[in-house]
């Protein structure tokens, strides 16, 4: 007779089931309460029992756990070895697996639950059975969702479950049980006074064998792990030749400068801090890309993490070396750079391939996780909104001034010339005070205003912002568009001889 066991805490859906297996020549196996559920219907069960020939002990602590249970599961039924030592021990092959497990996760809801309670219900029979079920799949159907059983049962009517909804079932066993482990790993220890994070435990599952600790999160006070996947890309894959353990605001940053820095338009460095671009610079020479994006704003850089597309070569190493800085990211360190920031014992330098595009952006909300595509790409064909075309040289400029205001935090206004970036106003509130943040810093270090470009992230909502940066001295400005008051902006651009190129996207980052 085929055989299946039965044994569940949620008893929603039993005795539905158990009578369908039944009236398809299923005999019953099944434990304590879930048999007395089945009797009561009426259905003949037979205790596990009497199949291992012992009681259920220590307070059923101790029921399942036998191998007269087990090798009726975990048999291949393919393998004559296997079918010999059933025959052997006078066993039948179990079929069908039907279990859920003890209600770990209500029970921690409970107001004034104890510690002792929580420990009785961290189930120990079931997930075993569900994982030899799972795992023998092939012979074996494993359901521990109710919303299941009917699938099942019209599978078993037309004759069997196929393994394609036998592997489905694995899959969600296996997942099962990671997920109560998972629970049980995040909720008891606040129980058994060992504090920890509840959000942080319960990732234990998922991060084994690729997750790397971290010096600590954004604070001390808290815990951070880098995790990778098996295939390692871009930022990813790095390799740190030197330097301090990385924190999270280290890796952070590190992924902000990575991408700013491939996202130019030409060969260059990019200066990162606090999630802030400080400088950006072009040029054939990385000593060079690096010297004018410093420039930008060197105070701002102390501390920063400096990312290159150019490999390091000694010269750039000898300029960077003067800075204090967390991190350089680069694709390659010469041996002459190596032997020049060898003297730097605690900076962090990461090798790594240039970014793969395509990686999904994830942010955590209190209670939720938020998932978008990236943003990548680029459309700067151009439709020039004033009477005024750009010039070459404003072309170049707007190119850099638009991608970098992409990588600053909204509203972001960036100004640049063709080279480097001369001023940078981002994470304002106001449109136009991000425009005055950027004036402010390029005349705060001396940094001529007069012909260079201006990217907005976002469009101008009002003609206030545009006119700051023309007094200024910016002669071209590079925004997406779109606000109801474009044409009032567009005239305050044509009233002062402005260039103004419509890019058609926006680029907020928040």
């Amino acid at each position: 007779m085929k055989q299946a066991l039965l044994s569940v805490s949620e008893k929603a859906g039993v005795e539905e089931l158990g009578r369908a297996l039944s009236e398809l020549g299923y005999g019953l196996l099944s434990t304590g309460g879930t048999a007395r559920t089945l009797r009561a219907a009426g259905l003949a069960v037979r205790e596990v029992s009497d199949l291992t020939d012992t009681p259920e002990i220590m307070d059923g602590r101790v029921k399942t756990l036998h191998p007269r249970v087990f090798a009726g599961i975990l048999a291949a039924l393919d393998s004559p070895d296997h079918r010999a030592v059933l025959a052997a021990w006078g066993l039948e092959p179990i079929e069908l697996v039907v279990v859920n497990l003890y209600p770990f996760a209500a029970t921690a809801a409970k107001v004034g639950v104890t510690p002792d309670e929580l420990i009785e219900n961290i189930d120990i029979g079931g997930p075993s059975l569900i994982r030899a079920a799972a795992k023998n799949h092939r012979f074996v159907t494993v359901v521990v969702d109710p919303q299941d059983y009917p699938r099942v049962v019209a599978a078993l009517r037309q004759g069997e479950v196929g393994p394609s909804l036998r592997r489905e079932l694995a899959l969600k066993a296996f997942r099962h049980t990671a997920a109560y482990d998972a629970t049980i790993a995040s909720v008891l220890p606040h129980h058994l006074g060992e504090g920890g994070s509840l959000a942080f435990e319960a990732l234990a599952p998922w991060l084994e064998g690729c997750e790397t600790a971290l010096r600590y999160g954004e604070n001390p006070h808290q815990r951070a792990v880098l995790v990778r996947p098996h295939r390692l890309s871009g930022l990813g894959a790095f390799r740190q030749l030197q330097g301090k353990e990385l924190s999270y605001n280290n890796l952070q940053d590190a992924d902000g400068a990575w991408r700013l820095a491939w996202d130019l338009p030409a060969p260059g460095v990019a200066i990162i801090k606090h999630a802030a671009p400080c400088g950006v610079g072009l040029g054939a020479e990385p000593a060079d890309a690096y010297r004018r994006a410093l420039a930008c704003d060197p105070v701002s850089a102390f501390g920063g993490v400096i990312a290159s597309t150019h490999a390091i070569d000694g010269s750039a190493a000898s300029a960077m070396a003067e800075l204090f800085a967390e991190v350089i990211v680069a694709p390659a360190f010469l041996d002459e750079a190596l032997a020049v920031l060898a003297t730097k014992k605690g900076l962090r330098l990461l090798e790594a391939p240039p970014p793969t595009g395509g990686q999904l952006r994830l942010r955590a909300i209190d209670g939720g996780l938020l998932i978008q595509d990236p943003d990548e790409g680029w459309d700067e064909e151009w439709k020039v909104a004033t009477a005024r075309q750009p010039s070459a040289a404003e072309n170049r400029a707007l190119a850099l001034a638009w991608r970098v205001a992409k990588h600053t935090l909204s509203n972001a206004v960036v100004i640049a010339g063709g080279e480097a970036t001369v001023g940078i106003g981002g994470g304002q509130p106001s449109r136009v005070d991000a425009a005055r943040l950027a004036i402010s810093r390029a005349r705060s270090f001396d940094l001529p205003l007069a012909g260079m470009a201006a990217g907005s992230d976002a469009f101008f909502p009002f003609a206030d912002g545009v006119e700051v940066l023309a007094q200024a001295g910016v002669t071209a400005i590079a925004q997406p568009g779109g606000s109801v008051r474009d044409h009032e902006v567009i005239a305050a651009a044509d009233r002062f001889g402005l260039a103004m190129v419509l890019t058609g996207r926006r680029h907020f980052r928040h």
